[in-house]
């Protein structure tokens, strides 16, 4: 008599569990379904995703990544996309993100400035932390620089610059920009700061360029969030918000940033063969141009 209890008490149970499984394939099968009905294929980089998180994975990428409602436009997040991808470095990332940006109409200058962020980027990331700056001096210094930001007139138009030759010259044009010369930079190589001063203002400050310095600040950010630098990730949020990005498209950036690493990591360890991934990309985006699949392109607010 006890003996058949038992038996139905594992009978229920065994039952039990099955039910679950079969309810939790049938969960995986719904989304290998939506990522098929969406991209017109199922990549082989997401069919070898832990199918335990696949649901989760998915819903989070095309509720950031492909969503046409948030704050950020679909080209702005495959700038961000591409940032990232080009200073991890990843080859897979890197293919996706041109792919995605030539589908959303973005012009060769915004790729290459957006790459060339990236690496100013990582190259203050890696002087700031080799020198081991103070944090609070660094972070009074930026405050400081953005306050002095706010009090300048918009520029219009394209103005001869400054010639600036040397270190002291530089020295003289930081001052007058800022109100002075913040530490970081005063204590850069003297060899070096003509170059380093122009090419932030040329390209990171001017507003002239192909994209807006709010774009410009978000791909930083972006950047400097997942490498990690605490002082960037201070510079770039103080300056977005100072050129009008809003909370909501800072935590966007940021994210992206984040969804970014984690596809990397995952690409990169399964080693799928480079031209097998180019080519399934092709096809997704053969698909996407053909049937409109993707979420309808948005007017780029980022000039």
């Amino acid at each position: 008599m006890k003996k058949w209890i038992l038996l139905v008490i594992c009978s229920i149970a065994f039952s039990a569990y099955a039910a679950e499984k079969v309810k939790v394939s049938a969960e995986q099968t719904q989304v290998y379904d939506d990522i098929k009905q969406t991209l017109g294929m199922v990549p082989t980089f997401m069919k070898e995703y832990p199918a335990e998180g696949i649901a989760g994975a998915w819903e989070e990428f095309k509720g950031i990544q492909l969503s046409p409602n948030t704050a950020l436009d679909g080209k702005t997040k495959e700038l961000i996309g591409l940032a990232v991808s080009s200073q991890i470095p990843c080859r897979y990332c890197i293919y996706f993100h041109k792919k995605a940006l030539a589908f959303h109409g973005a012009k060769p200058e915004d790729i290459r400035l957006a790459i060339a962020i990236a690496g100013f980027t990582r190259k203050w990331s890696a002087n700031l932390y080799g020198n081991l700056y103070d944090a609070e001096v660094f972070r009074k210094d930026i405050d400081r620089m953005v306050a002095a930001t706010a009090k300048m007139p918009q520029q219009t138009e394209v103005k001869e610059p400054v010639q600036v030759t040397d270190a002291q010259s530089a020295y003289k044009e930081i001052e007058k920009t800022f109100g002075f010369v913040p530490a970081f930079l005063r204590n850069y190589p003297e060899a070096g700061i003509a170059g380093a001063w122009k090419n932030f203002r040329d390209m990171n400050a001017n507003p002239n360029t192909s994209l807006s310095p709010k774009t410009k600040d978000l791909i930083s950010l972006a950047v400097s969030s997942q490498i990690p630098c605490d002082y960037c990730t201070y510079a770039d949020t103080r300056f977005a918000t100072a050129n009008g990005a809003s909370p909501q498209e800072i935590k966007e950036a940021v994210a992206l940033a984040g969804i970014v690493r984690n596809w990397s990591t995952v690409l990169n360890g399964v080693r799928q063969d480079e031209k097998a991934f180019e080519n399934e990309v092709n096809q997704i985006f053969k698909y996407l141009d053909k049937s409109k699949a993707m979420p309808p392109k948005k007017v780029s607010q980022s000039k």
